[in-house]
């Protein structure tokens, strides 16, 4: 399928019209690297994720067709999660929830939007993590609210304008018994509800891995995330398509001991996308992540 500059403004203007600048879900994918399937002991924990997504182009509806326009979505996801000292299923039982902060523009053709504020709220009261000789793993439940303003016709409003349910389910396995080479798969399912005007979005799996090694006091590795539209969007109003996405990237995890915190970096680039029922962003993300126990 193949456009001209014209038409492609034109399509790309009416179809971001009645969505968002990222991929429907709620999940953003690349803020997990490596070990991102490992559940902390039990206490207090603050996880800042601090993202920029420099978008370089959006691809045709149902195509991985080139169709122009840029963007940027600057967000820090500010998670906080409590693991108690409760064993559920031979696990140790936690909760959690998110609190999105974002910034969002889109320009192409006659569109040039921004917005900005507070996303929607995801609340987890469901954390599971298993602790074995050489593995971890992680079991989660959670809801995805509509509390962040979402006004028809802007592409960049904070919120969705639906809820989520999000289940999570991932393993961390350490090669050594030193736990200094690890591989990790985290999975994302989003089962979205419907917006105003009756549509919708279908469900979507998100998938992100690591495989590291420890260097003294830091770790480096390779990173990586995938995400796929599992169904059709589904409403009288809905197109057909499914949205695919894949990136590649490298992370570096350094403790700060005398702050009694982790920091962690990491840089992904977009090598393939496929449009959905929409145009879908493809660009690059940069990421800096603080954990914090307290």
């Amino acid at each position: 399928m193949k456009f001209n500059t014209t038409s492609a403004a034109l399509a790309l203007v009416a179809t971001l019209a009645g969505g968002a600048v990222q991929a429907e879900g709620h999940y953003v994918t690349g803020v997990e690297g490596l070990q991102g399937s490992s559940v902390p002991p039990a206490g207090n924990y603050y996880l800042g994720y601090l993202v920029n997504y420099d978008i370089n182009g959006f691809q045709a509806p149902d195509a991985k067709d080139g169709i122009g326009g840029s963007g940027q979505v600057t967000a820090l996801a500010n998670r906080l999660v409590h693991i108690t000292d409760t064993k559920l299923f031979g696990a140790d039982y936690g909760f959690e929830t998110i609190i999105p902060v974002l910034r969002s523009s889109v320009k192409v053709g006659p569109l040039d939007a921004s917005d900005s504020g507070v996303g929607d709220v995801y609340v987890g009261p469901l954390v599971l993590g298993w602790h074995g000789a050489q593995w971890d793993a992680v079991a989660a439940a959670g809801l995805w609210l509509n509390t962040a303003p979402n006004t028809l016709g802007d592409p960049t409003s904070p919120g969705k304008g639906y809820q989520s349910t999000m289940l999570t389910g991932g393993l961390t396995y350490y090669f050594d018994q030193q736990k200094s080479i690890s591989g990790s798969a985290l999975f994302r399912y989003e089962y979205n509800g419907k917006k105003d005007n009756g549509v919708r979005p279908g469900d979507q799996l998100s998938l992100e891995w690591g495989l590291g090694k420890n260097y003294g006091a830091y770790s480096l590795g390779v990173v990586g995330y995938s995400q796929w539209q599992l169904s059709d969007d589904k409403g009288r109003l809905a197109n057909p398509g499914k949205a695919e996405r894949h990136a590649l990237g490298a992370e570096v995890v350094y403790p700060v001991a005398s702050a009694g915190l982790f920091l962690k970096g990491a840089a992904y680039k977009e090598f393939s996308v496929h449009g959905g029922s929409g145009p879908e962003p493809k660009g690059n993300l940069l990421r800096l992540s603080l954990v914090k126990p307290f």
